[in-house]
């Protein structure tokens, strides 16, 4: 499917990349570094090698194109009053927000597609196919976050409950899928998996100790799976655990 109507039809759906001079420099190389990359504004940067003055005026004119849209950090700062004093190696530690594509399609060609342009356009379609039938999942895995972030908040309206707050969450330690907050203050944490196994125990365990590390204070751990998950874990769910699959997504229609 994607060879006959990707690879034979290159240019046709170049076409579809607009305006036309994010193909060019500096716009192409930020877009690539945002869909191969964690999104981070500094990361982005360093990948894209620009400086940040020259960075950030680009990715200002890319937002106003509404070609990318920045996802605000949530993480509190180091320092709360000027003269707190903050230890050595954390001093040059800046929070940082993301970047993210408004449009799938995009995010799909400049994760994807326009690192091999030039043999593409030779009608040479087998390296971008190789890269893309190993990592497309990345493509899903975003989109599956997403549904289950929505999920998360629709399961708690249905118990009677407001989610005030949702959404992917990262610090100086770590990144968290879903880091829900309700209006009783509660906090959710939450994982996605979106793999051909079902998840167990370890992945719970992984997740509480990055909360630990992170300093987070968990009430509820939420773990969202494609394949389902292992009967010790199933064994666990409670009040302070919540398990969806696949079929939870019902909720949703």
């Amino acid at each position: 499917m994607v060879k006959t109507n990707f690879v034979e039809e290159f240019k046709k759906f170049q076409n579809l990349v607009s305006p036309s001079y994010l193909l060019e420099s500096p716009y192409r190389e930020v877009l690539i570094a945002v869909a191969r990359g964690d999104g981070k504004f500094y990361s982005v940067l360093r990948k894209a090698r620009l400086s940040e003055s020259i960075g950030r005026q680009v990715i200002d004119e890319l937002v106003d194109l509404d070609v990318l849209f920045v996802e605000n950090s949530r993480e509190t700062p180091l320092k709360t009053h000027p003269k707190q004093k903050i230890k050595k190696h954390l001093r040059s530690y800046r929070i940082q927000d993301k970047l993210r594509f408004s449009e799938p399609f995009l995010r799909f060609w400049f994760g994807f597609v326009e690192i091999y342009h030039k043999e593409l356009e030779a009608g040479k379609g087998d390296r971008f196919l190789a890269n893309f039938e190993k990592h497309y999942e990345r493509l899903r895995t975003l989109v599956y976050e997403q549904l289950c972030d929505a999920l998360l908040v629709e399961y708690y309206a249905q118990q009677g409950v407001e989610i005030v707050a949702s959404g992917s969450y990262w610090n100086q330690y770590s990144e968290f899928d879903i880091l829900a907050v309700t209006d009783q203050k509660k906090i959710i944490l939450g994982e996605c998996k979106y793999k051909d196994r079902k998840v167990c125990k370890n992945e719970l365990r992984k997740l509480m100790a990055k909360a630990e590390q992170s300093g987070i204070s968990v009430d509820t751990y939420a773990l969202f799976s494609k394949s389902g998950f292992s009967n010790e874990l199933l064994q666990h769910q409670d009040e302070k655990l919540l398990l969806f699959d696949l079929n939870d997504l019902k909720l949703l229609l």
